[in-house]
């Protein structure tokens, strides 16, 4: 029963990430007004607004002017469910699941944002970084001075990357949104993830942009959001860090 409690759990939270989502980018607030047709702007009553059914019985389109409704609402809500099954099979109902659902769950909003308007707001990952660093006062998993080192590796690094970048080539290659998600990373998961989530997101990234630009026949100059890649390698090192490091050292020994 818990099991299904926490997939119902996670599509619940995924349409408050949703609204998160189409709000934070353009200041407005994510608790007033409620849900609304973003086209015809009429209040969706709370029997439309039931994660993922309403959008198959509605199918994706608004009861009043039948205007179309974002797929990515069901996808957010599918994803959010999804991650919160994840980690209740991996944490079970404990303290630990609700920290790194509430990180997933950050991670989600700031993947979608970053895909769409090519920035990740500070009001999510400055508070994530206090967040992550109060709650490994608490968590099982982590101590404070790994999340500690994880913030100032994480940040560290990224933010010396992007400074040789500019210097060497005199433009922008990785934005500040990118340095402050990933010391939020390394408060929610420590030093050792950062490293993985670096080598991770690097090497994903590389090989996406590579199949991006040979598709839309771009140079190298074009700019593809690096925040996505780091919130998979941060997912995955959530998961599969033991498995990873263990695989690497039976490697090289």
């Amino acid at each position: 029963m818990l099991t299904g409690v926490s997939i119902i759990f996670g599509a619940l939270v995924g349409s408050f990430l949703n609204v998160c989502i189409f709000r934070l980018p353009n200041g407005e607030s994510i608790i007033w007004p409620g849900s609304h047709c973003p086209h015809c702007k009429k209040p969706i009553q709370f029997y439309d607004n039931i994660p993922l059914i309403s959008y198959i019985l509605l199918r994706g389109k608004c009861r009043y002017c039948k205007g179309s409704i974002s797929l990515q609402y069901p996808l957010v809500e599918g994803i959010t469910a999804l991650s919160s099954l994840s980690l209740f099979l991996k944490f079970g109902a404990s303290l630990s699941y609700f920290i790194y659902f509430t990180f997933v769950a950050a991670l989600i909003v700031i993947t979608v944002i970053d895909l769409h308007h090519q920035i990740i707001p500070d009001v999510i990952s400055l508070p994530g970084i206090a967040v992550g660093l109060l709650l490994s006062l608490i968590s099982p998993y982590i101590t404070f001075f790994n999340s500690l080192a994880g913030i100032l590796i994480g940040g560290g690094s990224l933010f010396a990357v992007a400074t040789l970048y500019q210097w060497f080539f005199k433009r922008e290659g990785m934005g500040g949104g990118d340095v402050k998600l990933l010391a939020m990373i390394g408060a929610f998961l420590g030093w050792k993830a950062v490293i993985l989530t670096i080598l991770l997101s690097s090497l994903i990234g590389s090989v996406a942009g590579i199949i991006i630009m040979v598709l839309k026949g771009k140079d190298f100059k074009y700019a593809i959001p690096f925040g996505p890649f780091l919130s998979l390698g941060a997912v995955i090192a959530l998961f599969y860090q033991n498995e990873i490091i263990f695989w690497y050292l039976q490697l090289n020994r």
